[in-house]
């Protein structure tokens, strides 16, 4: 029988309060595991965690920062830390950079995405390997883009960041799995979140169309005709997350309904 039981395992899901973060925290939740919240609105997060499924032994908890500021992110998790001392999965997930062309971009905003994402992944990620190394188990998930395949039309800071993230799973896959922790990267296409009604609300207004016209455009390009939802891609995660994906580390894994066109 396939092992997705996550009884005893503690995770750090980041950018839970809300949409995939959100999803994510609750499966794992289902699946057994004690389930830290982590993301910068502190009211969200207790509402979240209140939904989390317990089966009585379960310890949720949620700690607040927001991702715009290394340092209060790093701090909040060396709290934690004091608190929870060992972490069998992480799930690095922060809201993307706003739309706009690479061309355009201020130095600014390339820094403070390649901030947001990479080394707030990285920064965590050094502060958690110790305690999966010492329980022989990892699970190091970063929820990035489709993007990092193949770069995305006005997501010039986003496709530059996330590409950059990829390259560094790939590297610290290389680095950790001879101590059995995996790291890999889901990659969400058109999903149903307030972030992709961010993105088809500014593609509409700039083609002077229709939200609902622009949505069935979007659609169209996709194999399944249709948006994802945020449980389909919490299923996909959860299972990298699970001790049956133990053999799979180092990969992309596109959750986009066959939008993505290259291999």
């Amino acid at each position: 029988m396939m092992n997705l039981d996550l009884q005893n395992k503690n995770a750090l899901v980041c950018g839970s309060s809300q949409g995939m973060g959100k999803a994510i925290a609750v499966q794992l939740a289902k699946m057994g595991a004690n389930v830290t919240l982590f993301a910068r609105n502190l009211e969200k997060l207790n509402e979240v965690k209140a939904e989390l499924a317990n089966n009585g032994t379960q310890q949720h908890s949620a700690i607040c920062a927001d991702f715009s500021d290394t340092a209060a992110v790093a701090g909040a998790v060396d709290e934690q830390l004091k608190v929870v001392s060992e972490y069998h999965i992480l799930i690095n997930n922060t809201g993307g950079p706003a739309p706009g062309p690479a061309n355009s971009a201020e130095n600014e905003q390339f820094l403070a995405a390649f901030n947001q994402h990479l080394i707030n992944n990285h920064q965590i990620s050094q502060k958690l390997i110790s305690g999966m190394k010492a329980a022989g188990f990892g699970r190091i998930i970063n929820v990035i883009s489709t993007s990092v395949k193949q770069p995305l039309p006005n997501l010039g800071v986003s496709n530059t960041v996330r590409g950059a993230v990829a390259s560094w799973a790939k590297t610290m896959a290389n680095e950790l799995g001879q101590f059995n922790i995996t790291v890999n990267n889901v990659l969400p296409g058109a999903t149903n979140t307030v972030r992709l009604e961010a993105i088809i609300k500014n593609k509409a207004a700039k083609k002077g169309v229709s939200i609902e016209a622009m949505e069935e455009e979007e659609k169209s390009i996709i194999p399944m005709r249709r948006f994802g939802e945020a449980e389909e891609f919490a299923n996909a995660v959860a299972f990298l997350a699970s001790p049956a994906a133990g053999y799979i580390t180092g990969v992309s894994l596109p959750v986009d309904g066959g939008r993505t066109s290259c291999l």
